[in-house]
């Protein structure tokens, strides 16, 4: 598991930030109802992002990630991964979460990353972005190839290489349809991630002349961008900065 049931995003809120939150239900072209979590800012930039999950589906850490993307004027969704096995009711800390990560599919998450972004544009946020984590990394730097028209999109330790617990592919045999700027966080004592993967990853988007960064944190394990892993949070600050910076500099779509 990225994370214990009780971490939370290492983010201070900001005081007297004033923003809207709420749990609603997402119905997808494919007709899958999925639970989602939808942050409005009071005082909008602009900008939307799709938050994609690790592999415990819409958790408390992401919803209230959304409410911090919020209070720094980007709309935000965070949407879960479940709907077709677990269905859209909230679910407490005793949900067992791993045997319905094992039975999604690449081809019903892409569908609900869709959706989401779709969510989005109908309410006229056209510069959307994705952010994932773990499982979730993995899946955003794959949203870049499904044609969405994405101002960028955010993976922190996303897996790069190899076979996952679903069909999704890995993000290094799909660099040729990354169509979109990316940002790429990762940990380097992170033992599911190798140093020849993620270089090997920033070789392919640099031929490719696709924009991009790529941030390697030496000594920082997987899922290191957690409230709880104190000895870190030098790192978890310059991530979220890492993420802030490289939103504020797509405010421009490039399609």
């Amino acid at each position: 598991m990225c994370h214990d049931l009780d971490s939370r995003p290492p983010i201070a809120p900001i005081a007297g930030g004033a923003l809207d939150g709420q749990l609603i239900e997402i119905s997808g072209a494919d007709g899958n109802t999925f639970a989602a979590y939808r942050a409005r800012p009071t005082s909008p930039s602009g900008a939307g992002i799709v938050i994609l999950p690790d592999v415990r589906g819409l958790h408390p850490f992401y919803e209230e990630l959304a409410l911090r993307f919020a209070e720094r004027g980007i709309d935000a969704l965070a949407i879960d991964y479940f709907g077709r096995t677990a269905g859209a009711e909230p679910r407490g800390d005793a949900f067992e979460h791993m045997p319905h990560a094992e039975r999604t599919t690449w081809a019903g998450i892409s569908s609900d990353i869709t959706e989401g972004v779709e969510t989005l544009r109908r309410e006229g946020i056209e510069r959307v972005f994705t952010i994932g984590f773990c499982m979730g990394g993995r899946m955003s730097f794959l949203a870049s190839t499904l044609g969405l028209r994405l101002a960028g999109v955010i993976g922190m330790y996303g897996t790069l290489q190899g076979p996952w617990r679903n069909d999704a592919p890995a993000p290094l045999d799909r660099i040729d349809d990354v169509a979109a700027p990316l940002l790429g966080l990762f940990g380097g004592a992170d033992q599911g991630i190798t140093a020849e993967a993620i270089a090997a990853f920033d070789r392919g988007l640099a031929e490719r002349v696709i924009d991009h960064r790529i941030v390697t944190y030496p000594g920082a394990p997987h899922s290191f961008f957690d409230r709880k892993a104190v000895d870190f949070a030098a790192e978890s600050e310059a991530a979220w900065n890492e993420v802030m910076t490289f939103i504020e500099a797509h405010r421009e779509p490039t399609w």
